[in-house]
């Protein structure tokens, strides 16, 4: 029971602590912000990522699923669930789908990088603004299986499939920079601290690191209190539903609780 109010009063307490573009009066904080909010209004709406994600919400096909993380405070603890639901309940919102999208826009997206596919929605997003490669791993090889059929007409994505805290450490190893990472795995403080920790080395003054569902729990926020206060990160942006670190050189650390 406890678990699934965390979200409601977190909700409240970023609701009674979230700023406008008023708040911002750093110009690098003020220009990134204002960006965003143009991208989510002008940004002319892909009819393609629309109609993959209607095609996963009627999928009714029940798939076998291995919990390597928290799990889902919306799905019973059932390994049996339908596409359908997942894409629903453990997907994001095709709002904060597009703000990665944007985020990923602002760094050169050579190099870019998603913890947990689920059902390859934010993937495509993230394809569609990535200007190299986007390397996405999910451990779950029914979900693998799903995502590889979303995103199968986009050739510069790469699936790797497996338990993540064994598959990404070997790869790092041939990886010289990271451009854009996305950490949407396991949710819990000590798999996402270490994930945040194995890319740091990796990390340059114009790459951005997203952590989705920093709200969601109290281990969760834990995690994201502990990792903007690293001494690499320079500025953070609190969306709510997720939250984007900066080490971008020269500006004043801050940290800011935003509207979206």
């Amino acid at each position: 029971m406890l678990k699934r109010l965390y979200p409601f009063f977190s909700y409240l307490r970023y609701f009674l602590l979230k700023e406008d573009r008023h708040s911002l009066q750093a110009p690098f904080a003020f220009e990134v912000y204002e960006g965003l909010k143009s991208f989510s209004k002008q940004q002319p709406i892909d009819d393609e990522l629309i109609q993959l994600k209607k095609r996963l919400l009627s999928n009714n096909d029940v798939i076998s699923i291995e919990d390597f993380g928290a799990g889902s405070i919306h799905l019973k603890k059932n390994k049996l669930r339908k596409v359908a639901d997942i894409t629903r309940h453990s997907s994001s919102s095709s709002k904060y789908s597009r703000l990665y999208q944007y985020f990923c826009s602002l760094t050169p997206a050579n190099t870019v990088l998603e913890l947990g596919t689920c059902v390859g929605i934010n993937t495509c997003y993230l394809s569609k603004v990535t200007q190299g490669r986007l390397f996405t791993f999910e451990g779950a090889p029914s979900l693998a299986k799903v995502a590889q059929n979303t995103f199968s007409s986009f050739e510069n994505i790469k699936l790797i499939e497996g338990k993540i805290q064994e598959s990404f450490p070997p790869f790092l190893e041939d990886i010289t920079l990271l451009d854009f990472v996305l950490i949407d795995a396991h949710h819990t403080y000590e798999a996402t601290l270490h994930f945040f920790e194995l890319i740091k080395t990796n990390l340059h003054h114009d790459s951005i690191v997203a952590i989705g569902d920093i709200n969601w729990s109290p281990e969760m926020q834990k995690a994201w209190e502990q990792i903007k206060t690293q001494e690499e990160v320079t500025m953070s942006m609190d969306f709510y539903e997720c939250g984007i670190l900066f080490f971008k050189k020269g500006i004043n650390k801050k940290h800011y609780i935003l509207n979206y």
